[in-house]
């Protein structure tokens, strides 16, 4: 998979750049979680769940990388119900 299965025809603006952000991060391993968990989700969250992603989103590779693979602890603001979800979702490869 070299990137997004989901159109962004349909969505609104703000989506779109979300969309966009989770599958150019800047390391492939965040692309494929990010990137596949928006390809499913981004069409159903909230616009509190759209404001906790664009947080997420702020963050760097490494740490965002290392809190969803080795359990790293990030400040409890961006670890919320979202960042649970994500670090839950499923990789249809079984992993990165």
């Amino acid at each position: 998979m070299t990137g997004t299965t989901r159109s962004s025809s349909g969505l609104d603006d703000r989506r779109k750049r979300l969309l966009f952000r989770c599958w150019h991060r800047g390391t492939r391993e965040m692309d494929l979680i990010l990137g596949r968990f928006a390809d499913a989700e981004i069409g159903n969250l909230s616009d509190d769940e759209l404001t906790q992603l664009e947080t997420l989103l702020d963050l760097n590779d490494p740490d965002l990388y290392a809190a969803i693979a080795a359990d790293k602890a990030l400040l409890a603001d961006v670890t919320g119900a979202l960042f649970a979800r994500i670090k839950a979702y499923p990789l249809a490869d079984g992993g990165v």
